[in-house]
């Protein structure tokens, strides 16, 4: 293949005497002579000094950008915006969060096509980022991997972001003071990464590592260890191999390596937000994946790993074992993962885990699949009279499997936690907080907040959460999220008053509120819709045009 081969974008950029501006440009920042006939390599660092999950990933693109050179190619570093979940959780500004994973995808797209570069590296260390750097990959399909910024290490006595918001309603009852908050406050964070559960960040790394599209345990490195950096420079190397044999995203996103995604999500625990993310990049790659596929995955798929939030243990622990390169091996040797699927080492995923080795016999972080955390997935999919198009429950099994009680009705969260910080929630109630749905918020903001107070006040398993919005990966409890359609448009969730009985069932994978058809059609011709503070920006952009939750709440356009 000639180098012009490899080049097929950028020859249109600096090739031939009318591109003499062009390259004129591009001498000013750094480019010499010969780099105008090697291939050029776009590296999207989603770093900033918002958050400490990005704060260093612009030395981490640094490394990359050094694996690139000695490859054979030139590398550019551009960056994309960030919102911290952690910083915005409870507030209004959360409403941006799930819109940033859009304007992420956007924008690495509006670059690295302008640019004309001929592949890609993107390197994402928060929530929606990750999920947004995949949607652009696959929308533009060129040669390119992901790299995980990493996982932070863990604060003393293994604090971490979620024990920071459970202290919150630990205090409010009375169960810690305010020097032991404020020393929680202090530690829980103690330097740059990811949160450190199986929350969503690790949960998304993990996702897209098993897709193929990372290299082997770059979801499980810590932000700060020489791995993370080889791991970077090593991603740097492999773009050259994907280019020279023309490996493209849409190659190695099919239906199996979708598949793949959910079986890793489900065995370690994840994130409902998985669920939410994996339905829009599989809608990018233009793979038909639904809520039911992770029901039918789920059936056959057992939770092994013990991880936060509702287990014992964090990343930095998984890490030390091995990381997901052996879980995944044990679910190919199980026959629940696709061996044949191609990825970016241009090996297929069988090929990739040949030569990995298993846990070591003392550890009990990954449970056998004899003795499984639970037998079949923790993300169950419910349906019902409140949830017509689908709901996403969260379902450890140390909650149960059932709960039946009577609604608690918030139109915002704000409002719900107010309740909850002022002892006004009792045992058996089931909290609704509706309004907060892709639409209603609009921005679908996640519930840490109050599920983190329901936990520190020690609720978490006498009451219940439903919202048409999300939850973090850090929420544990009795939570349904995703409910659609949201309460905004008029869906089931807009309808329920206080003291209405209703009950959710993961056995049954059912949730509906015990109220007759003719009082719901009642209440249905009453309803009208809240008025909303957002007329203009952003957030109305995204609320013309983004779709439920349960289709990925994407604003990508079904036709033209």
């Amino acid at each position: 293949m000639s180098d012009k081969d490899l080049r097929k974008h950028s020859n249109k950029i600096v090739d031939g005497i009318e591109q003499a501006p062009s390259r004129a440009m591009l001498r000013a920042v750094g480019f010499n002579t010969n780099d105008f006939k090697i291939p050029q390599v776009g590296i999207a660092s989603t770093w900033s000094m918002i958050t400490p999950c990005n704060m260093h990933l612009n030395d981490l693109a640094s490394e990359a950008s050094k694996g690139v050179s000695r490859s054979g190619a030139k590398g550019v570093i551009f960056n994309t915006i960030t919102i911290s979940d952690g910083i915005s959780m409870g507030t209004p500004g959360m409403r941006y969060s799930l819109v940033s994973r859009e304007i992420i995808a956007d924008s690495i797209e509006a670059v690295t096509a302008a640019q004309g570069f001929d592949g890609l590296i993107t390197i994402g260390g928060c929530d929606k980022n990750m999920p947004a750097c995949v949607m652009a990959m696959a929308r533009l399909n060129r040669p390119s991997i992901f790299v995980y910024g990493g996982t932070i290490k863990p604060g003393p006595k293994n604090r971490d972001i979620v024990s920071v918001f459970e202290a919150v309603g630990a205090i409010s009852s009375g169960k810690i003071d305010e020097a032991e908050l404020l020393d929680v406050e202090k530690t829980a964070i103690p330097g740059p990464g990811a949160c450190g559960g199986m929350y969503t960040a690790n949960t998304m790394a993990s996702a897209i590592e098993a897709l193929g599209l990372s290299l082997a345990n770059s979801s499980a490195q810590e932000a700060v260890s020489d791995e993370k950096a080889l791991d970077c420079e090593n991603a740097g190397k492999a773009i050259m191999n994907l280019i020279q044999k023309d490996i493209k995203p849409l190659d190695i996103l099919t239906k199996k390596a979708f598949e793949n995604a959910i079986t890793v999500v489900i065995a370690l625990g994840g994130s409902t937000n998985a669920v939410l993310h994996l339905i829009a990049m599989a809608k990018e790659a233009n793979i038909d994946i639904t809520l039911d596929d992770f029901s039918r995955i789920g059936s056959r798929v057992p939770v092994l790993a013990d991880l936060k939030p509702s287990g014992k243990y964090l990343m930095s622990d998984l890490i030390s074992i091995g990381g997901i390169q052996p879980l995944m091996k044990r679910l190919l040797e199980h026959g629940l993962l696709h061996g044949d699927c191609l990825t970016v080492t241009g090996h297929s995923l069988a090929e990739n885990l040949a030569s990995v080795g298993d846990y070591p016999n003392n550890q009990d972080i990954i449970k056998s699949f004899s003795s499984p955390i639970k037998k079949e997935s923790h993300l169950e999919i419910l349906y019902g009279n409140l949830a017509p198009e689908g709901a996403v429950a969260k379902i450890s099994g140390k909650e149960g499997m059932s709960f039946r009680g009577h609604a608690r009705v918030f139109d915002s969260e704000e409002i719900a936690m107010k309740a909850i910080l002022s002892d006004e929630i009792q045992k058996g109630d089931i909290l609704v907080i509706r309004y907060e749905g892709p639409k209603g918020g609009p921005g679908m903001r996640e519930m840490l907040s109050p599920t983190g107070a329901i936990m520190g006040k020690g609720l978490g398993s006498d009451v219940a959460l439903i919202t048409d919005g999300r939850f973090s990966g850090g929420s544990h409890g009795f939570v349904v999220g995703h409910v659609s359609p949201e309460a905004m448009t008029g869906g089931p969730l807009a309808l329920v008053h206080n003291g209405d009985e209703i009950i959710i069932d993961a056995k049954k994978k059912t949730i509906d509120l015990l109220v007759d058809d003719s009082v719901i059609q009642e209440r249905r011709n009453n309803w009208k819709r809240p008025a909303s503070d957002v007329t203009k920006g952003v957030l109305a952009k995204y609320r013309s045009t983004v779709s439920s939750a349960s289709n990925g709440a994407v604003t990508t356009p079904e036709s033209w």
